[in-house]
């Protein structure tokens, strides 16, 4: 599929003018495939700043328009002109920066939806139903990725992967956290970022929390002396900036975005809405703050809305853990966090390649 045909078919799908069996089809393959998905919501984001930079261009156009309008009327006496033009330019002042904002976005949004196309472009249109309908087909696909490290899958022979999703880990003696319904299954094995799998065992679910605990019991799996970030319970503000690490595919997968809720869907409580493009996979991911510490666990997003996402706060991970406790004496006494965050003045990307050995692909089967 070429790019300009593409980029073609989102637009028309943006602006409706697909007509309804192609529209339906469209909106199969988009639900189909997590990265296609994807890039039609960053193309959505992409058209959305041009077009609210086109207005706020057009509003500065209206103005020096308007101005000289007054001036030639004799609206306006001469003497004032200084006085107007300076209400025009401290206006641009003004609003300069977002445009400059808006125009970055579109471009690093372009960007995005460039790599995105180089990785589905080779791919045809049956080979990605395929990719995304076949539990089987994906299972293969896995184990071919995974034999670059002559790693044989730990899955059981004969199992089925009923679902999937992302976890972290909040010891260091293997004990992760996800969300329940991301354990459809009886079992499950997980996979770091080098995809290299691990039997687990799943510890503790709290249905009614939608979390769940797992313990790797995996001899293969070294333990960890300490975590690089702390699970924090305290509350952050509106605007805050926020980003996860999850696997909606394969391989790792980092996106950032905006705390925009302190409450989540229907005024609940227990979870926060977050501004952050998120497709099924994420389920089970941390969501970081910027200074690299645990806020909250990716959940669930609204299908109505792009980019409208829920996540659990993290004092919900610790009265689940309190629960568990409460329940089982041989619970994990406590989160094995570290007591100072250690990554609070590091850059972004070396904050990530910090933080991804501590995320880890879920899979569950029967």
């Amino acid at each position: 599929m070429s790019e300009k045909y593409l980029i073609e078919s989102f637009e028309r799908y943006l602006n409706a003018e697909m007509l309804p069996e192609e529209r339906a089809y469209f909106e199969k393959m988009r639900h189909e495939n997590a990265e296609l998905d994807q890039m039609v919501v960053e193309h959505k984001i992409f058209m959305d700043k041009l077009a609210e930079y086109a207005e706020r261009k057009n509003l500065k156009d209206n103005l020096k328009t308007t101005h000289q309008a007054l001036l030639n009327k004799g609206v306006i006496a001469e003497n004032e002109r200084t006085v107007s033009r300076g209400k025009v330019v401290q206006l641009w002042h003004r609003y300069k920066k977002t445009m400059g904002i808006a125009a970055c976005i579109a471009g690093i949004t372009t960007f995005l939806i460039s790599g995105s196309i180089q990785v589905i472009a080779p791919a045809n249109r049956t080979e990605i139903q395929q990719l995304s309908r076949d539990v089987e087909q994906l299972k293969k696909t896995q184990e071919i990725q995974y034999s670059k490290i002559k790693e044989v899958t730990k899955m059981p022979e004969g199992a089925v992967v009923k679902s999937g999703g992302s976890a972290f880990l909040i010891d260091g003696k293997g004990y992760l956290v996800t969300n329940a319904h991301v354990l459809k299954g009886s079992s499950a094995i997980v996979a770091n970022s080098d995809g290299q799998e691990f039997k687990t065992v799943i510890a503790y679910v709290d249905h009614a929390k939608d979390l769940a605990v797992l313990k790797i019991t995996d001899s293969d799996f070294k333990p960890v002396r300490k975590l690089p970030y702390d699970l924090k319970s305290s509350k952050i503000n509106i605007g805050a900036e926020v980003f996860t690490l999850g696997y909606p595919r394969n391989d790792i997968i980092y996106n950032t975005g905006y705390l925009s809720g302190l409450s989540g869907f229907d005024g609940d409580t227990s979870t926060v809405q977050i501004s952050l493009l998120a497709n099924p996979g994420n389920s089970g991911g941390p969501l970081f703050n910027k200074y690299g510490d645990i806020v909250g666990i990716l959940s669930t997003r609204e299908t109505n809305a792009q980019g409208v996402t829920f996540a659990i706060k993290s004092n919900e991970i610790y009265q689940m853990l309190k629960n568990w406790r409460d329940a089982d004496t041989s619970a994990l006494s406590k989160v094995g966090a570290s007591e100072k965050a250690n990554l609070r003045g590091v850059n972004r990307e070396d904050q990530i390649k910090k933080l991804e050995d501590y995320v880890y692909l879920v899979k569950a089967y029967n």
